[in-house]
């Protein structure tokens, strides 16, 4: 499974549906745009080091781009970006999940509902 951004962030708020949802699956993979998004939300040094371990911890393999998953998402934004405001890093995140053959766990199902042969597991935060 490909875990999306939104996904991780609650699991390390420590929302225990997150938690729940990335401990039953033992193949836990996410892109590096995830990463990158992740890293980004860092403050200090210190938090960039907890968020690098955060993914050891939890052995999440961080996919990178290839050449097929960033043409993939170049057709989807060029495909849904006008018409249903899909933006880069969801194109990537979703061009990984389909181009693995993965099903992708998100909270924001929305942002992918209309993207053709992508398998995704709507995720309900419990909101603390």
């Amino acid at each position: 499974m490909i875990f999306d951004t939104d996904v991780l962030i609650w699991v390390f708020r420590h929302d225990r549906g997150a938690e729940q949802l990335v401990d039953i699956e033992t193949d836990r993979g996410a892109s590096i745009v995830t990463l990158m998004e992740m890293l980004q939300g860092a403050k200090t040094r210190a938090e960039l080091m907890v968020t690098r371990q955060f993914f050891v911890d939890l052995e999440i393999r961080i996919i990178p781009l290839s050449e097929t998953i960033s043409y993939t998402a170049a057709n989807l934004i060029e495909g849904h970006a006008l018409t249903d405001g899909l933006r880069i890093e969801d194109a990537l995140i979703a061009a990984t999940a389909r181009e693995l053959g993965e099903t992708l766990a998100t909270a924001n199902v929305r942002h992918f509902r209309t993207i053709p042969n992508l398998s995704v597991k709507a995720f309900r935060p419990r909101r603390m």
